[in-house]
């Protein structure tokens, strides 16, 4: 009987490019898991190269761990995720992460002009916003928001 493949915390940590700590932090958050071997050291399977992977590239796009938690809460934990496992997991993020995206965009292509803040700081404030009128239609940068 061959045995599962499994990988060290300090392999894992490298391969993924994080601290062991991060790791454990990880762990902590319930975000990926691991087992004690027989001298009470912690093991992985190679699948969670590919979880940390995901969460790393989540964080960057600005998607929270609370976020992440709940999108792998629908993956399996006893067994390797499928394609199509890790195909529903990127739908939950599709329209999330398209919103971002054009928040983004949005964000990008407004901040030489006037976003509806109230500052009234730059000449094209008081054409957009006199008088931080805007400030009727809610909170913060209006005009941005609104796009």
């Amino acid at each position: 009987m061959e045995q599962e493949p499994t990988w060290a915390v300090g392999r894992v940590a490298k391969r993924c490019g994080v601290k062991v700590s991060t790791l454990h932090f990880y762990e902590e958050k319930g975000l990926i898991r691991s087992w004690r071997n027989q001298g009470n050291q912690r093991r992985y399977k190679p699948e969670v190269l590919r979880r940390i992977s995901v969460i790393k590239a989540a964080q960057k796009m600005g998607v929270s761990l609370d976020e992440i938690k709940h999108a792998f809460s629908t993956l399996p934990n006893n067994r390797t995720p499928t394609k199509e496992d890790w195909q529903h997991l990127s739908q939950l993020w599709h329209d999330a992460l398209n919103r971002k995206i054009h928040q983004l965009e949005n964000l990008r292509d407004s901040l030489t002009g006037c976003i509806g803040c109230g500052c009234l700081s730059l000449n094209s404030c008081p054409i957009y916003n006199p008088d931080d009128e805007l400030s009727s239609q809610g909170l913060g940068p209006v005009i941005l928001d609104s796009k």
